[in-house]
């Protein structure tokens, strides 16, 4: 059997790479859908739901590599003409389907794997490479975008897919030619096949078909942004004598092995902090959190639940400290205090540094909780999945009330 095509027959290469890429494409198939309908209330829930979807990624990242190569190979090859070439109608679908598949096969991994590379956390891509990707930013905006894309062009493959089956299926049992065995392994008898005729009909099609698709999605309203379910708590605006113009608060915790880092978009913080301290102390500060505001990439929602920071129970977060001098400098100090969380008080310290030019003051400073302590996730108690201590940032910018 030769290597090569010819105008009635696949080579080789050409075999390997279409049942290569059929199994690696059927898998991940199969296998995003598995994941995506496994439970994850327990530690060995979430750790198989985690495995079967990096399985997924994985798969998809070496089908979308398959792929490509399988059109390269195709673009220097002959490509065989149709058995059914005078039935004009049922040529231009059976081209229309070649155009989708191979744009599908491309678009559908690729359009998963920027998701995957825009988010943080869970379920990492088991290659040397592939959690990351250059000019891909770590987004929720993009990352949604690119889920609905996904989603989207899945269903549009799934249903080229069973076409291309169906019409296979059709060519053996009724027409009975030689479509279907001229890609199976093995020899194929020579036919008197006319060669292969081109027009832009189908890419036209493959075209419209793709662009109804996001027509549909959009109408649908598959674009808009999925913000995650629990609804955030309204603070109140506090008076402080320092009131902050700017900041962040951010948490990050190890997640099979990959730093996830999640932000806090409302918070408030009342200050009061004079630079001579009086009695060893310098002030004290208030800070609210609505737990409820924080986005934590691809495990927001389930951080929300009742098993983590259960934000219809315990819609907000407390942190009470006294500030005071630390040993260690003149711009570094101490806010020592208790951070209820979940409805459980512990004493946290946290270190900061602070400069303090005229009235306007910038602070940075980080510490760590265990989240076990405020029973967050008891039930994921394998460090492995999930790390026990949650390394707690914040920095801002504050102006001082006359």
């Amino acid at each position: 059997m030769s290597l090569t095509n010819s105008h009635a027959n696949y080579g080789s290469i050409a075999k390997v790479f279409h049942w290569m890429t059929a199994f690696l494409i059927l898998s991940a198939f199969a296998l995003g859908l598995i994941a995506q309908n496994l439970p994850f209330e327990t530690n060995d829930q979430l750790s198989l739901k985690a495995n079967v979807f990096s399985a997924h990624k994985t798969v998809g990242i070496l089908a979308f590599f398959t792929a490509f190569f399988r059109i390269l190979w195709a673009i220097t090859q002959t490509r065989p003409g149709l058995l059914n070439a005078d039935n004009k109608l049922e040529a231009t679908a059976a081209e229309t389907a070649h155009w989708l598949l191979y744009g599908s096969m491309l678009l559908v991994p690729l359009t998963g794997w920027v998701h995957h590379a825009s988010t943080t956390g869970f379920a990492p891509v088991w290659l040397p490479f592939g959690n990351n990707l250059p000019f891909v930013p770590k987004s929720e905006a993009v990352a949604s975008f690119t889920a609905t894309l996904h989603f989207l062009l899945v269903i549009v493959l799934g249903l080229t897919i069973l076409a291309h089956i169906g019409g296979a299926m059709k060519h053996f049992v009724i027409d009975k030619d030689q479509t279907l065995q001229r890609m199976l392994p093995g020899r194929t008898p020579e036919l008197e096949v006319a060669p292969h005729g081109r027009s832009v009909a189908p890419i036209a099609a493959a075209l419209a078909v793709w662009a109804i698709a996001m027509t549909v999605g959009a109408f649908g309203g598959f674009f808009n942004s999925h913000d995650h379910e629990a609804e955030a708590a309204e603070l109140a605006q506090v008076d402080s004598d320092w009131q902050v113009a700017e900041g962040t608060l951010e948490i990050d915790v190890l997640q099979f092995g990959s730093n996830v880092t999640g932000t806090f978009a409302d918070w408030t913080a009342q200050i009061s902090f004079e630079e001579e301290a009086v009695d060893g102390r310098h002030g004290d500060v208030t800070v609210e959190i609505a737990t409820g505001s924080l986005t934590l990439g691809s495990v927001t929602d389930q951080a929300m639940g009742a098993d983590f920071f259960n934000v219809a129970e315990f819609p907000t977060a407390t942190f009470a400290a006294e500030l005071a001098p630390s040993p260690h400098g003149d711009d570094e100090y101490i806010a020592d205090g208790t951070l209820t969380l979940k409805g459980v008080a512990m004493p946290l310290q946290l270190v900061f540094q602070l400069e303090i030019d005229g009235n306007t003051a910038s602070m940075r400073g980080e510490t760590s909780i265990q989240r076990l302590d405020h029973g967050i996730g008891v039930t994921m108690n394998d460090e492995s999945n999930l790390g026990f201590t949650v390394g707690v940032s914040v920095a801002l910018t504050a102006e001082r009330q006359e």
